[in-house]
Formats: C-alpha cells, structure tokens, sequence
C-alpha cells in the first residue's frame, strides 16, 4: 500500500506518524517537523517533503500525493508544473544520485544543493557536496578555487553535476600535492 501524502500550500506532508518514520528510516526522506536531528529512536511528528523526494518517492510508486480536500492522487506531472527549472535541473541529479543507492541531503550549510552520503546522516559523514549546472552554464574558475577549499575545509569532495538533457556527468575535483 502506497504512503499517503498531502500537497498543501506548496508544501508535501505525510501526515501519518508511522509512515513518516518508514520513509525517514528506510532512506532519510523529509524532515521530521519540529526534530532537530533525527536518529533512529522513536520520534512521532508529520514528514516534510521536498519537492524532489515527493517527486521521486512518486515516481517510485511508494507515495500518493493528494491536495488537500482532493480524492484524486496528483501526477507525477502535477508535481513537476510545481518545480522552477532549476528544481528540474536538481531532480535530474537527485534522481541519479538516489538510484545510484546514495543519500541524498541538503548541502545549503556547504554552499551547495547536495550534501551526499553513502549510508546516511548519522551512520556515516557526508562524503561529497555537489553542485549542480546545467549544460549551458558556467563556472568561473575562482568559483571553482572557492569550492574545492571549502570542500577540503570541510573534509569532503567537491562535485560538479552537470546535467545535459536526462544525463548527468559528474566531475570530481581532489587536492593535489606535487
């Protein structure tokens, strides 16, 4: 049985406590309302989804998303009409990302959209900070010096995701010592 959602004033809910700790447990989904930092002990609060995880949870078919007061399920469509072209552009790279087996959070705290784990916030550090571009932008390169120190400030890698159509390349930027 799918995990009911709610769309209301452009903000996804799962409303029921069970199931919002089933999609945080089994892929760090959302955020718990009013939870600083979640763990695995118990916690009973409605889940905050972005628009990325409602989408891809939607397309994944373990998500219904409702409006509010509706009895018909939105599309995935329905939620991309929602999404600016920079919100699709991230989609493309968390969609990738996710069905790469990663985790995917936020980065906003390193400068980033992503801040990607392989096992999960709490089990493990993010390892990478991505960022991503479209394919017909640029970068400067004291962006680039900028990014690369913070990530290594940070101890983590910085990644570049440029996205071309449905296809992403990633490049990966390392210190090097001559």
């Amino acid at each position: 049985m799918k995990i009911r959602a709610l769309l209301h004033n452009n903000t996804i809910i799962v409303t029921n406590y069970e199931d919002a700790k089933k999609l945080y447990d089994t892929g760090f989904y959302g955020k718990p309302l009013g939870i600083e930092k979640p763990g695995k002990e118990e916690w009973s609060a409605p889940l905050i989804l972005s628009r990325l995880e409602a989408l891809y949870l939607l397309e994944k078919n373990i998500i219904e998303v409702y409006r509010l007061g509706d009895t018909k399920p939105l599309t995935a469509e329905d939620i991309r009409l929602l999404m600016s072209r920079k919100e699709l552009l991230l989609y493309t790279v968390y969609r990738d990302l996710r069905d790469r087996g990663l985790v995917v959070r936020s980065g906003l705290k390193f400068g980033a959209p992503f801040a990607v784990y392989r096992f999960g916030p709490g089990i493990d550090h993010a390892p990478y900070i991505v960022q991503v571009l479209g394919s017909d932008e640029e970068m400067d390169p004291i962006d680039i010096v900028r990014a690369g120190r913070l990530g290594h400030s940070v101890k983590k890698t910085y990644v570049i995701a440029r996205v071309d159509g449905d296809r992403v390349n990633y490049i990966i930027f390392k210190w090097f010592k001559p």
